[in-house]
Parts: structure tokens; sequence; C-alpha cells
């Protein structure tokens, strides 16, 4: 067996809510990722956020000096290539911008700060990556929970391929300070706390249970104190990663009556762990409940191993992008589904303007991140008709950029929202508010796209799919449509007509049927 060779060290920084933590990793030719070694810092930010809505310069000052030793560190490994984010902490702050600027000139480093899709991202391809300890099996439904100080990210899979993304803004910290007055008001404090979860969480209940999820991942680092709280109270081994329900509740009912003195004294926890340990039981417990999982399987996954992925994939140029391709479409999917858009009139557009756009690419010159927004927005293009028939395409634009699509920005969604505003009558135009206010680059992606998304939509405006095949062939001036169809096409080619002009002036060759 030949040992693959290490090849580079990389580094992740994730500013959380409650921690400055740091991975360094190291990788290989074949993209494999060996820890070298794991930082972790306490900070306020979360706390200052979540009460006060903005980070003070104390804790601005603190955040400096400790990400300073991350850099010094970085140094010593002799790292280059490294990916720093910040979370709902520091994404949530009113001050965001003035606390990421001071990082930046204090420190050297450019901290991004990311949504929740991406950090679902993120997580999803930490998960994709470290598959012998998940097992996702065929004709099994797995729930995956992930808790942070901020939000609760949840996604289910099943068949092997991912159906729904939600989230939550209910992390522990932030239920923590969001209750903090009604602590000393009430000795029923536990189950206050736990009918608070369950209202900001009810609405995911139905569509939870509609899968029936019989498997439960849980994950977040409170997890893992839960977990070693019960393994010593039942003399488990410490490779023992699986929390029973019964002893979940059990835990939970043992510190219902505590408080977090008592908590830190009995378990030996520092005095932020303690303070969240009854809210990331409680709503893990919330969410158990709602499954047919006996108990909580604890991959030892995090955001940052996902970063260090993502970031050996870019390195290597490694094609392991597919997987999560392919989970994001599944979870599109499932949106179009809730929104009842006619999926074979959906799935006709998705392949003709995949196809247009393939054909094109060598005038557009855009790449695989765009055909990615192209075939969401091709999709969801529908998705408004769900509020009303009429005006469909602007609902379609307020619904997709409403969304949380793992791996998303904000301004990817944007763009792929404004393609699907645009695929009927309208075209792009500087009236438009939403699209004024988009950089020159970004306004020849979203009409690039409309462009196709028209064409394609009006190939099928009869929603009944008369068109079988299309095979396109061209010159330098024009862009032939052969067409073999069943029925007559007259609708398709009239309406068709009406969308040339632009994609000629967008694009640069004349469509042709």
């Amino acid at each position: 067996m030949s040992i693959a060779r290490a090849w580079k060290i990389i580094a992740s920084i994730d500013v959380g809510a409650n921690y400055l933590k740091m991975t360094i990793g190291e990788i290989n030719t074949q993209g494999e990722i060996r820890i070298l070694e794991d930082v972790v810092k306490p900070t306020k930010i979360g706390k200052d956020t979540f009460s006060k809505a903005r980070i003070s310069v104390q804790t601005i000052h603190e955040t400096c000096d400790d990400l300073k030793g991350f850099v010094r560190l970085m140094k010593d490994y002799k790292i280059e290539c490294y990916k720093a984010v910040a979370t709902s902490g520091l994404r949530e702050a009113e001050n965001k911008q003035y606390v990421l600027e001071q990082i930046r000139l204090r420190t050297g480093l450019n901290i991004e700060s990311i949504n929740i899709a991406e950090e679902q991202f993120f997580m999803l391809k930490a998960v994709r990556n470290h598959v012998n300890s998940i097992d996702i099996k065929k004709s099994e439904q797995y729930l995956i929970v992930n808790i942070t100080s901020g939000a609760v990210e949840t996604s289910i899979y099943e068949d092997g391929k991912l159906k729904l993304t939600e989230h939550v803004k209910i992390g522990s910290l932030k239920i923590r300070e969001a209750l903090s007055d009604l602590e000393t008001k009430t000795t029923e404090f536990s189950e206050t706390m736990e009918q608070y979860i369950e209202s900001k969480i009810y609405a995911l209940k139905p569509q939870i249970q509609k899968f029936e999820p019989n498997h439960f991942l849980g994950l977040g680092g409170e997890l893992n104190t839960i977990c070693g709280i019960i393994r010593k109270k039942k003399g488990l081994n410490k490779k023992d990663y699986y929390i029973r329900k019964e002893a979940l509740l059990a835990l939970t009912k043992e510190i219902s009556n505590m408080d977090n003195f008592q908590i830190k004294t009995t378990f030996g926890l520092s005095n932020k762990t303690a303070e969240l340990l009854l809210p990331s039981i409680l709503i893990f417990y919330c969410f158990l409940k709602m499954t047919k999982a006996e108990g909580i399987q604890i991959p030892k996954l995090s955001l940052r191993q996902g970063i260090l992925y993502d970031l050996s994939d870019e390195i290597l140029n490694i094609q392991r992008k597919k997987e999560l391709i392919n989970d994001i479409i599944s979870s599109v999917w499932y949106i179009g589904e809730k929104y009842q858009i006619d999926k074979k009139h959906a799935s006709f557009v998705e392949k003709v303007s995949l196809q247009i756009f393939d054909y094109t690419k060598r005038l557009h010159k855009l790449g695989d991140k765009e055909r990615l927004y192209l075939q969401v927005a091709a999709i969801l293009h529908d998705v408004g008709g769900f509020i009303s028939a009429n005006n469909h395409n602007f609902h379609s634009y307020s619904i997709i950029r409403a969304q949380s699509i793992i791996g998303f920005s904000d301004i990817a969604l944007e763009l792929t929202a404004s393609a699907a505003r645009y695929h009927s009558e309208d075209i792009p135009m500087e009236a438009n508010k939403n699209y004024r206010f988009l950089s020159d680059v970004d306004k020849m992606v979203v009409s690039t796209l409309a462009a196709i998304l028209k064409l394609s939509e009006a190939l099928d405006i009869s929603h009944v799919q008369k068109i079988k095949e299309i095979k396109l062939t061209g010159t330098r001036d024009n862009m032939f449509f052969n067409l073999k169809s069943e029925g007559d096409i007259i609708l398709e080619e009239w309406n068709f007509l009406k969308h040339v002009d632009f994609f000629e002036e967008v694009i640069g060759v004349k469509p042709i049927i």
C-alpha cells in the first residue's frame, strides 16, 4: 500500500458567536485531509450582538488580539492558503463592516461574512466527505441538525439525496440571551425554554415529519459536551458517539432545576459551556421528537473541516463538487414541489436552458457557477404562480430571493432570482431598482441568463412539451434551432420570436427556428 504524499498545509478560521476557532490541516495530492492542529478561543461577539445588536470596542480589541495569535501560528506553519469566515454573531451585528475592517487592518486577515446557506454548504461538504461515519443508505431518511450559537440548520436526506434544507435563528446562545429575563421569574424555566423552542420550529414540524426520518445526525460543539457527560455518567467507551433518546431526556430532567453555577460545578464545565448546555439539549430533544430515531448519531464534523475540503478542491481542482451540486438541485426541486410548480414544464425549461448555455459558452464565457444559477432559475421560474398567476414572475423573484439554497451567497440568490424575474415579457432595465444596483458584471450575468431562459420557456409556452428534441447548429451570426415536435407548435414559434431580438442583443447571435 502506497502512502499518499503530503502536498500542502492549509487553514480554516471560524469567527463564531461563542468561539474563535482555527483548524490547520495537511492535504495530499488526492485531496485527503489530516488535521494537524485545532485552536479555540472564547469570544463575546455573540453575547454583544444578541443582547445589544452591536459588538463593543472592547470585544473588537480582544478579537483582534486573539486573531493575531492565529496569524502567528499560520506563519509558523508557513501557511499561504487559508479561508476565514464569520457566522451569525458577526453577521447579525449592526456594526459588522466596521468590525471586519478593524480585523483586516490589525491582523491582515480577510474575513468573509457568510450567510446560512453558505454555512450549510460547508457543513454538507464535511458530511459528504465523511461518508464512513455517516453511512447514508438507500431507502433511509436522515435528519441532520447543526446547532450553532445563533442558528439551527436542518437537512433531510432520503435515498441518499438531499431533500430539504431549512434554518431557524434560534441558536443556543441566542435562546439564552432572549430568555435571560425570565430565568429568575419562573420555577419552570426549562419548560418555558422548551415551549419557546417549539414555537420557533413549529413551521418545520410538518415538513420534517412528512419524511419520517429514522436516523438523526447531530452536529455542533455543544453536542460533544452533552455526549461526554452522558458517557461519563454511564461509564461508556470514549469512542461511543451515540446518545439514546432516554439518556438525553434523563439529562434534561437532571439539569432542569440547576442554575448555571450548579451545572458548571457538577459536570466540570466552563461558565460559557454551562450556560449553553440546557438550550442545546432542548433544541436537540425537540427535533429528535419529530423523528422515528432512537437517538442521535454524532459524527465528528465541523464547519472548519468543510472549509478545508472546499479549499482542497479549489487548490487541486478536484471534481468533488458534483455530489454537492446534485444535493443543491435535489433541494431546489423540493422547493419547487412545495410551491406546486409544473414539474414536467420546469424539467423541459431546465434541460433546454442548459443546452443553450453550453452551446453559447464561447460567446458569453460564463462558468459553472453561472450555469448553476441558470439551472436553479429554470426549475423555479414559475414558483410565483403559487401566489398569483398575474405577474407571477415578480412573485417568483420574491420567493427565490427568500430561500436558503445551500452554497448560495446573497448575491448568488439575487442573480438567480433576477434571471427568473425576467423569464417572460420584461427585459432587465435600469428603471428596475434591483437590477440598477447590480455591478456591470452582474448585470451582464442576469441579462445573459434571462435571455437564455426566455427562449427555453417560450419553447414550452403551452406546458405540454410538444417539442421532443432540439438540435443546435450555427454560423458566426446565426443560431439554428432544429426541432422535432409532436403537434402544431405555432404558439411556441410565435412566443420564441418575441425574444429573439433581446437574445441577439445580449449574446451576439440571432436565434432562428
